[in-house]
């Protein structure tokens, strides 16, 4: 029993070792090991995202950590860029393979297993084609045909920085740039290629027609020397044979002859040959000055849609700001006439209030009668009910009144006394005032003769009785 026991620990201690060795990973020349979970933090106190090893091994710790690989095979892109954009406004093709891979830089391999971690290889491939489109249309916006042309190597160098810089960002390093073939659709390149070709030609031909040229005077001064020796010889040999001098006269006469005939040909040759040259090199200028033509055409019809464009957004501009400055004013408006109109209706409120809160005093003043309140109020604006019907006519002018005084009346009162009586009564009195408010005049003001008669009969029946 003990037996077994100590061989079933010994299992599980030699299955512990095994298990422990086995999470000790060795990473592969060919790829980067990715250990991500649980690293440890960065310099500036960050949560660090992820371990990078290459050529290396690291243990993992279980259950916090784990890890992944990125292969680092070279990816290979073909890029078919067709109607880039140059600084001359000319559209050209320019088909090119690039090769990239993950970069083992330490920062740039970090930015590789952030970014690039469980993508498939034909989602790197997209995401690194369409960086290298964006950076090759940038790099030929601002370059010339001519210099794309013929200074591969500047293009190149240019190409490779900037979209090296940009692959970097995401993980990525250039390994290769292949630029097969540059062509523009309006055939400009093309004109360029004859213009060059013209030029060899029309060189060559020059310096054939110069070895011509150098070869007939050096035969010319050949035969010019052998002549003059010919003849001393001549001379002295057979001095005084006229038939021999005749002989050799005439001979002179027909190699010379013949030796113009043969300098006309080879001039005329000469000039043809020079004629057929300039105009080859006339018709090459012709067609690069109809590209420059058809160039600046294209820049001047950029500029005018340009400037349109500027000046369309500037009115689209100004109107929006011109609106927003209306609404913002109408807004101002509306909220000061509420304002003011807030303001008002807190003041009356408060007037009222205040009112209210007086009335209430005066009826608490008087222990809750409201008549001796309501006569109080009364003799308070006595004075002012009073100048109100003094004021209703003492502003009437009368300039003349004529009155026929017929003498006294029945009631013993003259014309005269009545049409000033009558124009007094023409003023309400204070009862019917009171009366049209909804109101009855307080007994302290007065009353009616006919209400005081029939009040004074009504007090002599009760104290008789």
């Amino acid at each position: 029993m003990i037996i077994i026991l100590i061989c079933a620990v010994v299992l599980i201690f030699v299955s512990f070792i095994i298990w422990i060795c086995s999470r000790y990973k060795k990473c592969p020349s060919d790829k980067i090991m990715v250990v991500y979970g649980s690293i440890g933090k960065n310099k500036d106190g960050s949560n660090r995202s992820a371990k990078c090893i290459h050529g290396g091994a690291e243990f993992i710790i279980p259950v916090f950590q784990s890890y992944a690989y990125l292969d680092l095979t070279p990816i290979s892109i073909q890029v078919d860029l067709k109607n880039a954009l140059s600084k001359q406004n000319i559209r050209i093709d320019v088909p090119s393979r690039f090769t990239v891979g993950i970069s083992t830089e330490p920062g740039v391999m970090q930015n590789a297993a952030e970014r690039l971690l469980g993508l498939q290889l034909s989602e790197i491939q997209e995401l690194s084609k369409d960086i290298i489109f964006g950076q090759l249309r940038l790099i030929i916006a601002t370059m010339d045909i001519e210099e794309i042309n013929t200074n591969r190597d500047k293009f190149l160098a240019a190409v490779s920085e900037n979209v090296e810089s940009e692959l970097k960002k995401i993980g990525l390093r250039l390994i290769n740039v292949n630029v097969t073939d540059i062509s523009d659709e309006s055939g400009y390149i093309a004109a360029l290629g004859k213009e060059a070709a013209a030029k060899a030609i029309n060189d060559a031909k020059k310096s054939v027609a110069e070895q011509d040229r150098e070869g007939s005077i050096g035969e010319a001064n050949a035969k010019k020397e052998q002549r003059i020796e010919v003849s001393k010889a001549d001379s002295l040999a057979i001095e005084g044979e006229n038939e021999a001098k005749m002989k050799i006269a005439m001979s002179d006469a027909a190699l010379r002859e013949k030796e113009a005939e043969a300098r006309k040909i080879a001039t005329t040759a000469e000039k043809t040959q020079a004629a057929k040259a300039l105009e080859e090199a006339y018709a090459a200028e012709q067609s690069a000055e109809r590209a420059r033509r058809d160039k600046e055409q294209a820049t001047l019809e950029a500029d005018v849609i340009v400037r349109a464009e500027a000046k369309k957004k500037e009115l689209e501009l100004a109107a929006e700001a011109e609106a927003e400055q209306i609404r913002r004013k109408a807004k101002g408006e509306a909220d000061a006439i509420y304002a003011k109109m807030e303001a008002q209706a807190r003041g009356a409120e408060e007037i009222l209030r205040k009112q209210a809160a007086g009335f209430a005093e005066i009826v608490k003043s008087v222990g809750g009668d409201a008549d001796a309140a309501l006569k109080m109020l009364i003799a308070d604006k006595l004075e002012d009910l009073m100048r109100v019907q003094v004021d209703a006519v003492k502003n009437i002018k009368i300039d003349k009144v004529t009155v026929w005084d017929g003498g006294q009346n029945g009631d013993g009162k003259t014309s005269t006394a009545n049409f000033i009586s009558g124009m007094m009564k023409s003023v309400p009195p204070l009862d019917e005032v009171f009366a049209l408010s909804g109101m009855q005049l307080p007994s302290i003001l007065g009353q009616k003769v006919e209400e005081k008669t029939e009040a004074t009969v009504n007090n002599s029946e009760s104290k008789a009785e």
